[in-house]
């Protein structure tokens, strides 16, 4: 590790907070309240002195408790193990309805949605809380409430919301699980969490076509012995059996229950949530998350980066199952803010759907993924601007390493080159970001402006040593109220995950570099390292050169045994829609790779396929797709969106 890397370097600064991002700056009047002068100077304090940076969050976000901490955080157990809010009576769900009742803000409007078929709905913060006493009420008459571990497997429609949010009123624990998810996944973390009950829905639309969920849950709790309680949705009025002992219709159960219910007083690290994250091997791990660690590091991000305010709209295309889900609940709801659902294609019925959504909604934060974007390069500028975009303020992009002709495309032609795209990358155990850019900090095309404040992020070699401008393990020293509380039922597995390799260091298992301007990049994850003859190469480098070439829409590297160079470079390549998939186009290719990163580095093949193993967060599973070309197992495919390609990459072999 410490091989210096061209891929991130020598890039230009493409955007500079104007004097009107830094006044309206949410983390500028932070800053000026606290004295500080600069951001190196707040993140060396928010690291150095953790207690004071985050009781300081707590009241610039306005966070409420129903009694307070006797200590903002305890590292009596280690590093490992802090406990937060010492103490203190805390749910959330009265920092993001109850307190906004009777008061001007009721009146706002909290959610707004969109179905793939055109179908709008609006729901005020005083509509939203109305609904989610409605349903908690009628959990409670179902005899669930506090410690129980409740699923959601729904598309974004509004009652997913409802139903999150009823579960943390009652003290309960938030399941979510992807909405593409097939029956095994879903046994497998309905069992491991003991799950009481489950949200879903008949089925939901994709491209005009139903497609079933009910029958999908129905599979899965043959295998699920702990589930009491089945409410179903009726989303698109697909036929569905119903158990009567055991399944509801969700306007029968919250037919006649009241508008008004008490908030369960929780304490502070009781758990709201667990998450369940593939890994490399083995099982999911179910990240715990406490009402005082998801909720509130994921609005300090919202609000101090991405400079979320009460006037501003969310959008971020992202399903409930992967935390970006969650994020956009309690973060905007905490904020104040108004949140932005749609449950459809985001290509449907027209590749500019996501356009006229940010035009008809007002929409100020748009998140998406690089692969969405890379996917809808081919379609040209025209799609885009049909529509007025003059509403965003700000892009954020996380889920997978951009590419710099796709990233510079999408700033020139979405932002005009004046609205930065901001990079945010952490992940389901950390609540949020370990490196991030903000409306403060200059902008490089892929480049993130390094940590946000409260996060001791890090570069370091093999040794674990700081290192810059070369390529490293992304590490971080101190802890921040978002960590999770371990993995449910492993804690073991959580200390070996993160802990094991350098003496109370978090390794997160980033392959990261930081530029001699201060700039971060991350290139992929540090266990799809590529190297070649003692050289080390992250995926990104090679794939950003070949979708260089304009036949190239997407593409994937892995390293494979070699026994002269200890690895070498195998490269998938998914093409433009007019390009030509034979030998001349793939020695174009390997050409180009030499060029661009030298001959050691010579691809030993260039596969052709259709698309690429991706999560439904938009991940490259490069792991997958190395086994698959090793022949050997392909481990757990449950996050995949596409597991057919598997089959595919088999083929192009």
């Amino acid at each position: 590790m410490g091989t210096q890397s061209q891929f991130p370097f020598n890039q230009p600064i493409v955007w500079e907070p104007s004097e009107e991002y830094i006044q309206r700056s949410r983390l500028k009047r932070f800053m000026d309240r606290h004295q500080i002068r600069t951001f190196d100077e707040l993140l060396e304090r928010s690291t150095t002195d953790i207690a004071w940076f985050w009781e300081a969050v707590f009241e610039d976000l306005g966070i409420e408790f129903y009694e307070p901490y006797t200590q903002v955080v305890d590292l009596s157990e280690g590093i490992q193990w802090p406990k937060w809010c010492v103490g203190a009576k805390l749910n959330i769900i009265h920092n993001c309805l109850d307190k906004w009742m009777d008061t001007p803000k009721q009146d706002h409007i909290a959610l707004r949605w969109e179905g793939e078929e055109g179908t709008v709905r609006q729901l005020t913060y005083r509509n939203l809380n109305n609904e989610v006493n409605r349903v908690a009420s009628a959990l409670r008459t179902s005899g669930l409430g506090k410690g129980d571990a409740i699923g959601l497997y729904m598309p974004m429609v509004p009652e997913i919301a409802i139903a999150l949010l009823a579960i943390a009123k009652i003290g309960g624990i938030i399941l979510p699980l992807f909405s593409g998810y097939g029956s095994g996944a879903i046994a497998t973390r309905l069992a491991d969490a003991d799950a009481k009950a489950i949200f879903t829905c008949d089925g939901q639309s994709r491209r005009g076509k139903p497609v079933p969920m009910k029958p999908v849950v129905d599979e899965a709790l043959k295998e699920v012995a702990s589930i009491q309680k089945v409410i179903v949705y009726k989303r698109i009025d697909l036929d569905v059996s119903m158990d009567s002992d055991r399944d509801i219709w969700w306007n029968d159960f919250i037919d006649g229950q009241p508008t008004e219910a008490p908030t369960e007083r929780t304490d502070a690290e009781d758990v709201i949530m667990i998450i369940y994250t593939s890994g490399t091997s083995g099982a999911p791990k179910g990240a715990v998350h406490t009402h005082c660690s998801f909720p509130i590091k994921v609005t300090q991000d919202m609000a101090h980066c991405f400079d979320v305010q009460e006037s501003d709209t969310v959008y971020w295309m992202t399903d409930i199952g992967w935390m970006m889900g969650p994020w956009e609940v309690f973060g905007t709801l905490i904020l104040g803010a108004s949140m932005l659902f749609y449950d459809g294609a985001p290509t449907y019925p027209d590749v500019d759907r996501v356009w006229a959504l940010v035009e008809r909604h007002g929409v100020t934060t748009l998140g998406v993924a690089p692969t969405f974007v890379r996917a809808i390069m081919p379609y040209g500028n025209e799609p885009i601007q049909r529509h007025d975009l003059s509403s965003l303020r700000v892009i954020g992009s996380t889920g997978e390493a951009w590419n710099p002709d796709p990233w510079c495309w999408f700033f020139e032609t979405v932002g005009l080159s004046k609205v930065p795209i901001l990079n945010y990358s952490g992940g389901t155990e950390i609540s949020g970001g370990i490196v991030l850019s903000s409306v403060l900090r200059p902008i490089k095309p892929c480049s993130f402006s390094g940590p946000p404040p409260g996060m001791a992020s890090d570069v370091v070699d093999d040794a674990g040593n700081p290192v810059r401008g070369a390529v490293g393990e992304l590490v971080i020293r101190k802890p921040w109220i978002g960590m999770t509380r371990g993995f449910w039922k492993d804690p073991e597995r959580y200390l070996e995950t993160y802990w094991s390799r350098f003496p109370e260091v978090w390794i997160h298992g980033d392959f990261a570099a930081i530029d001699e301007d201060g700039q971060w990049f991350i290139l992929g994850r540090s266990d799809d390292t590529i190297k070649v003859a003692g050289k080390r190469v992250g995926p990104a480098e090679v794939e950003s050169v070949l979708v260089s070439h304009p036949a190239v829409a997407e593409a994937a590297a892995i390293g494979v045994p070699d026994e002269i160079k200890g690895e070498a470079v195998v490269a998938f390549a998914v093409l433009q829609p007019d390009a030509t998939p034979d030998d001349t186009l793939r020695a174009e290719l390997e050409a180009l790779v030499v060029k661009e990163m030298g001959k050691p580095l010579a691809p030993k093949t260039v596969l052709f396929v259709r698309d690429i193993p991706k999560t439904r967060n938009a991940k490259v599973m490069r792991r997958v797709i190395r086994a698959t070309y090793l022949g050997e197992p392909p481990g757990d495919l449950s996050a995949l969106v596409n597991p057919e390609i598997v089959d595919e990459i088999r083929q192009a072999m």
